[in-house]
């Protein structure tokens, strides 16, 4: 059975303080929620990092973004050798924000997950269509180009380390969620891009979440659908009172 997952997305938010307040404040929550089985983290700035591992070491902690190649000249840029000597081993690839505000593209994201996966990491792969392509009826298509093309050259024994997080980017920020319906039909669709890719088996091994709007008076009817394995949020979980509520909504 698939352990369900809910991971913050900080973003360009919290110093370091609030970050400690943060992890300080929840280590009760990530107890409580190791004792129903369910998987909590948070992604915050780089800076951050080591900040949550040492106020509370059971969240897991992930990378926002990370670069492919293990070093060079490319200025602003963090690698993956980088990461794991924080011990940090999770990285988000491809969120809308990355696509839309810094072109990054599914063959970039495939070769950040690629390079991810060889070197023993979690990818947290974001796909999603915008409201455009929503409108159009294009979610599918263009869910099928993301999961093809960054997943291309994943090994069958690699691909249950992957996690895939579904997030339309018309609903992202903007209090606009997909309703359950939709969240579960494209997911489903992704495991079913999955099963085609790497058996069953292993797509039914791969956990799936949602994402864009998920608050806590709506998270426990996404994750009561098949498909649906956790959530990956953003503003509901920068304050340790809604997070809180996000998790005992879960359990």
């Amino acid at each position: 059975m698939r352990k369900k997952l809910l991971l913050g997305n900080w973003k360009m938010n919290k110093t370091r303080e609030e970050a400690k307040v943060f992890a300080l404040g929840s280590l009760a929550l990530s107890e409580l929620a190791k004792m129903h089985h369910l998987e909590v983290g948070v992604c915050p700035s780089y800076l951050s990092l080591s900040t949550i591992q040492k106020y509370n070491p059971d969240l897991i902690v992930a990378s926002q973004n990370v670069h492919h190649l293990n070093s060079g000249a490319f200025t602003g840029e963090i690698s993956i050798p980088m990461l794991a000597e924080l011990d940090i081993t999770w990285s988000l690839v491809g969120h809308s924000e990355r696509r839309t505000l810094y072109y990054e593209t599914s063959e970039s994201c495939n070769l950040k997950i690629l390079a991810l996966l060889n070197h023993q990491m979690t990818p947290v792969y974001c796909v999603g269509e915008t409201l455009e392509q929503f409108e159009s009826h294009l979610t599918k298509k263009v869910i099928k180009e993301q999961i093809e093309v960054g997943l291309a050259g994943v090994l069958k024994d690699q691909a249950q380390q992957l996690i895939i997080a579904y997030e339309p980017v018309w609903s992202i920020g903007t209090g606009k969620n997909a309703s359950v319906s939709i969240a579960q039909d494209i997911c489903s669709y992704i495991r079913f891009l999955l099963k085609e890719m790497y058996g069953e088996e292993i797509a039914e091994n791969i956990r799936i979440l949602y994402g864009g709007s998920v608050k806590p008076d709506n998270v426990r009817a996404y994750l009561s659908t098949p498909d649906i394995d956790g959530a990956l949020v953003g503003g509901a979980s920068l304050k340790i009172e809604s997070f809180k509520e996000l998790v005992q909504n879960i359990i």
